[in-house]
């Protein structure tokens, strides 16, 4: 196997070639393989509804409505998470309930355990945290600040690129049969 030994990162054109075998002896290209690896700050969706905690069910629910939106992210003053509450929180809490959402504020509804990664964490990871807190959406933190979220859906369709992009690069590394 080839080892890169004291080069800068890859750029666009550059064609080191790393040998995997599987047999026989296959070339890819490195700066390939490496593109292929996807991080939170890839797919964040920086396109989110984020409310203050005193703000009403109903202003939440017209807001989510209006935006197409299926959750809010709760913060704080200072712009930092404290909360999130999804349309399944407004029909479970709120509605089932028969509580009146003028009244209710979102401070009183949400969800304050928040599943969050860094913007340089695979989606491996994000994919992992999602499958066993069995959340849905992940948010992209930094500096105590909510960056973007991350959709199971997004996770799904850019794992489905992959693994296109993968099956595409090994059907061009296979030596013919014929």
């Amino acid at each position: 196997m080839t080892n890169a030994r004291n080069v800068d990162p890859p750029r666009r054109g550059w064609t080191q070639g790393l040998s995997l075998r599987s047999g026989k002896a296959k070339t890819l290209h490195l700066h390939a393989m490496l593109s292929m690896v996807l991080y939170a700050k890839d797919i964040v969706e920086t396109d989110f509804l984020s409310l203050p905690p005193d703000t009403s069910v109903l202003e939440a629910a017209k807001a989510m409505a209006t935006r197409h939106q299926g959750f809010a992210v709760v913060t704080s003053p200072d712009k930092g998470p404290v909360g999130i509450v999804t349309e399944w929180d407004v029909l479970a809490k709120v509605v089932a309930e028969a509580r009146d959402p003028a009244r209710v504020r979102l401070g009183e509804i949400m969800t304050s355990t928040l599943v969050a990664v860094d913007p340089n964490e695979g989606i491996d990871r994000v994919a992992r945290l999602m499958a066993e807190d069995g959340t849905r959406r992940v948010l992209v933190v930094k500096n105590a600040k909510v960056l973007g979220v991350i959709r199971a859906r997004t996770i799904l369709a850019r794992m489905r690129d992959y693994i296109d992009a993968v099956s595409a690069q090994i059907a061009r590394s296979q030596v013919p049969l014929f």
